[in-house]
């Protein structure tokens, strides 16, 4: 089964994402499980945890289906050492509160080098900290999410996420995710049937559908190796229909979380069913 939902709102608790997720009809979604844009949060209280649990499974979600994502202030490359300690404080954190809520991933963007720091040493620097970090919690797996090559963000290439994976110790608890948008503005081309099975393959040879760990289903509003990151709602963009309907039709991306981050989330339960739609013998 594919596993279709979007990244929906906590606002007002963690409790409340599943809710938001199943009245789009979403049977996976995403949430922050703490305010991304703040370094502290308070503990989540057994309160909150055993609210989120009864939601989940009214929902039918299964943990697996849940992709959390770490806040935006965290840069795990980040060469000073005071600014990267707070960041790895801040990561080993958000592992934590996913390992008390029951799920099994945390989603994060792998780090910039902010032109102080040469690229290999920084994708180094980020690996070593995902192992200090995976030292300190048990069970989450680690998803490096692929970006969009955006400024001195680093993991725009396959290459790049696969040097951050060989230097983890843990292999059981790294894996990735892959957002469409980001790929094709870093340069992979899947608006073709072609152009899909190619990156794909690409992504086999150097990384691996092993490490699959989940998608983010976005249009592109830059064009193809723009290195910039701007999402756009299904079809509606550079990328076209065409690469979510190979997602839908890929048995490689059968019961992991397929989430969108379109614009406009009034769109997302359309969005959904025409995913759904998609699927060859169930439109």
């Amino acid at each position: 089964m594919k596993r279709v939902g979007a990244h929906v709102s906590a606002s007002g608790g963690v409790f409340v994402a599943p809710l938001n997720a199943s009245a789009i009809g979403a049977k996976a979604f995403a949430l922050f499980t703490k305010n991304q844009k703040q370094w502290a949060a308070k503990p989540l209280t057994t309160a909150e945890i055993d609210q989120f649990h009864h939601n989940m499974q009214a929902g039918g979600f299964r943990p697996q289906d849940v992709l959390p994502h770490d806040g935006y202030l965290i840069n795990l490359g980040n060469a000073d050492d005071t600014a990267h300690d707070k960041s790895l404080a801040a990561f080993i954190d958000e592992l934590k509160r996913c390992q008390v809520l029951g799920l099994t991933c945390l989603n994060f963007h792998p780090g910039s080098h902010l032109k102080q720091l040469s690229v290999s040493a920084c994708l180094t620097r980020i690996a070593q900290s995902i192992n200090r970090a995976l030292e300190a919690t048990l069970g989450v797996v680690a998803v490096i999410e692929n970006t969009a090559g955006q400024g001195t963000n680093l993991g725009h290439t396959f290459e790049q996420i696969a040097e951050i994976i060989a230097q983890v110790e843990d292999q059981s608890r790294v894996g990735v995710c892959l957002d469409t948008c980001h790929a094709f503005t870093s340069g992979y081309d899947l608006r073709t049937p072609e152009g899909y099975r190619a990156v794909m393959e690409e992504f086999e040879r150097t990384v691996g559908f092993a490490k699959l760990k989940g998608m983010h289903l976005n249009d592109s509003k830059p064009d193809l190796g723009s290195r910039v990151d701007r999402h756009e709602s299904l079809g509606k963009g550079k990328l076209g229909l065409a690469p979510f309907r190979a997602i839908m039709n890929d048995p490689r991306m059968e019961e992991i979380p397929l989430i969108l981050e379109t614009v406009d989330p009034d769109l997302w339960p359309e969005e959904i069913a025409m995913l759904y739609g998609m699927v060859e013998g169930e439109a």
